[in-house]
């Protein structure tokens, strides 16, 4: 039988996504309380600013005073989608204080507080549920907490970032620039007017941190998360790519060392091969790749941003929260149970394309190839040609063996030193074989 006692829910926030949720609650009520096995309400909406018109939100429900809202005593649940570190932290540890749970599409605070929030949490007794936080309305948090909790998870590679995915495709498939690409981005409203936590990578690398918590039962913030954004770039780099059968992507990789001891957590640009799965995912949308022990390869695709995909998730957690509730139970917290540390980039180990800006002339392959192998880096091909209209100018392509981070850069550091080598043009890594 249906409790006939609405459960309450706390929006905090109501831009986007919070206009998107609150629309789907008050138009799904009957469905939502089918699911739930009570029906939901949205008790309160707390905005920085309350004289905006918000169609089909009843204006009594719109209060400033979000600390008021999360302390009433009647309410279940709190849906926070304000983003960034604080008042978020705040409130939503004030809500669990007043045996509230807590729905969150917050990374950055997941990614910088995770486990204080978690711990939290399990104190007071309640929920804290996050799948809008990670690639939008893809099912992928959850899988990896519950679907594969059986099972040992080596591999996390993704595509959780849309604005630089749809940058970086249109790069490769019109031959644009950079700048000419993030226009169009920000024209279609991909990118934001500040477009620096996607194309630096700081969204990707807070996603990346709460994928490899999640993923190998450890401890990770967004601080331990290596990062390179997409900004360096260039139409030459997207053209390699091609050349070498590949494409250009700004990935999250998150993987266990091969001895097992450490994980490795990192967002950077890199080429991977036109078979590979990731290749294919154009535009805006998002896929993540994961490799397990038992299940093998997975891929979970979708799209990654946007009120919709984002409120679905939301959602989700939310009817999820809600039968907790009901049940007088609260679902997994954190699992950090294997404590293992995380590595430097430095103990990375991939494969590399070096561009280097060279003098056109006799014994510079052989000058360049001896610093590469004094430094233990396996050259695999070369390619040396004269720049059309240039005095004595050459590029020179260097694809290596796979080799540690360290290396390569140690390599870098010597041929910059060389009178032959008039610039290092760019460095981007070979991923996904």
């Amino acid at each position: 039988m249906m409790r006939t006692r609405p459960l309450k829910v706390a929006l905090l926030g109501c831009g986007v996504v919070g206009t998107e949720v609150a629309r789907i609650m008050t138009t799904h009520t009957a469905d939502l309380a089918a699911r739930i096995g009570a029906p939901v309400e949205l008790a309160g909406v707390a905005v920085r600013r309350a004289g905006r018109e918000r169609p089909g939100i009843p204006s009594e429900l719109i209060t400033t005073d979000a600390t008021a809202l999360v302390k009433r005593d009647d309410i279940d649940v709190v849906v926070e989608v304000i983003g960034g570190i604080e008042p978020a932290r705040s409130l939503i540890t004030t809500a669990f204080e007043h045996g509230a749970s807590v729905v969150s599409a917050n990374k950055a605070l997941l990614a910088a507080d995770g486990a204080a929030l978690h711990a939290t949490a399990a104190a007071a007794g309640v929920d804290l549920y996050y799948e809008a936080a990670v690639a939008g309305a893809i099912p992928l948090l959850r899988p990896l907490r519950e679907s594969l909790a059986g099972d040992k998870v080596n591999r996390i590679l993704g595509i959780t970032n849309g604005t630089t995915n749809f940058i970086l495709d249109k790069m490769e498939s019109t031959g644009a620039g950079y700048s000419e690409a993030l226009e169009e981005a920000t024209a279609l409203g991909y990118a934001e007017a500040d477009p620096t936590a996607d194309v630096e990578g700081f969204d990707a690398a807070a996603k990346a941190a709460i994928l490899a918590g999640i993923g190998f039962h450890t401890r990770v913030t967004a601080d331990d998360v290596f990062r390179e954004g997409i900004t360096e770039v260039t139409a030459a780099d997207i053209a390699s790519a091609k050349e070498m059968g590949c494409v250009m992507k700004l990935l999250a990789i998150c993987e266990r060392t091969p001895d097992g001891t450490a994980v490795t957590a990192r967002v950077h640009p890199a080429m991977i091969p036109r078979s590979h799965p990731l290749a294919n995912v154009g535009g805006a949308y998002n896929a993540v790749f994961v490799e397990a022990e038992a299940a093998g390869r997975l891929m979970f695709y979708g799209p990654g941003a946007g009120g919709a995909p984002t409120a679905s998730a939301v959602l989700g957690d939310l009817v999820a929260v809600c039968r907790n509730k009901l049940a007088g139970a609260v679902g997994p917290g954190a699992s950090a149970y294997a404590q293992l540390p995380v590595s430097p980039m430095g103990e990375v180990v991939t494969r590399y394309h070096v561009s280097l800006d060279v003098d056109d002339r006799a014994g510079v392959l052989s000058q360049v190839a001896g610093v590469f192998a004094e430094h233990g880096v396996s050259i695999d091909t070369v390619r040396q040609q004269g720049r059309e209209g240039s005095q004595g100018d050459a590029s020179l392509v260097v694809v290596t063996h796979r080799a540690k981070d360290a290396a390569l850069a140690a390599t870098i550091a010597e041929l910059q030193k060389l009178d032959s080598v008039r610039a290092v043009a760019s460095i981007m890594r070979v991923e996904g074989e």
